[in-house]
């Protein structure tokens, strides 16, 4: 696949990993404004209830004042990063691979975050990490509405119906054969460990078709 153009999101869903993966160069989109409600502070996990949101509290600007998203600062005030910590524990002890990766993942949870963008690239690199798969990204200079790259910007929303069919597999929440698609990165490298990387290189997408989509 092409060059991509691509928002850093928190523990991005698998979908754009798929994206990024496939892609032969990424541009990671650093001059929008922040938009509420999207993955760019978000992200979801299975839980035994079904999907559960992940979201990172961020400093409200003065009313009328639009921000960029590399401008946002996180709202501390309250421990927003050991619940999400406690709530991976409750969903992915029991999983094949929530151990082996357990260490590497923890100090993320329990150390200072001031910028939104910088705490995504870091989650973003360590995730790369992890599955040892290449950090290959530049950024943009400028915001373009219509960017010479493939423009998958689109996958920062989740409310967006993009028809995206992802192979199942191992969900360990998954009693009912129920399977949740396109959760954070997270779930399929708990559930998939070092298989993830062969996953996400297999899937079928038609990322054209997603960059022909109105916003």
């Amino acid at each position: 696949m092409e060059t991509i153009l691509i928002h850093p999101t928190y523990f991005t869903s698998i979908t754009q990993m798929v994206a990024y993966v496939q892609a032969e160069k990424v541009f990671f989109e650093a001059d929008d404004n922040y938009q509420k409600q999207s993955y760019r502070s978000r992200a979801y996990i299975a839980h035994s209830n079904g999907k559960l949101l992940l979201n990172i509290p961020v400093k409200h600007s003065q009313k009328g004042i639009r921000k960029k998203t590399n401008e946002v600062v996180v709202e501390n005030s309250f421990p927003w990063q050991i619940q999400h910590w406690k709530s991976l524990e409750s969903a992915y002890r029991t999983s094949p691979y929530f151990e082996y990766y357990e260490d590497e993942l923890k100090p993320l949870f329990f150390k200072p975050v001031r910028s939104l963008f910088d705490f995504n690239l870091e989650a973003f690199d360590l995730i790369c990490e992890l599955l040892d798969i290449s950090k290959r990204y530049k950024f943009t200079k400028e915001y373009f509405k219509n960017p010479s790259q493939l423009d998958l910007r689109k996958l920062v929303n989740p409310k967006l119906d993009l028809d995206i069919k992802l192979e199942p597999y191992f969900q360990v929440l998954n009693k009912e054969n129920n399977f949740i698609a396109n959760l954070s990165i997270l779930d399929l490298l708990f559930s998939e460990g070092p298989n993830a990387v062969s996953y996400l290189e297999n899937q079928k997408i038609n990322f054209n078709q997603i960059n022909s989509i109105q916003k």
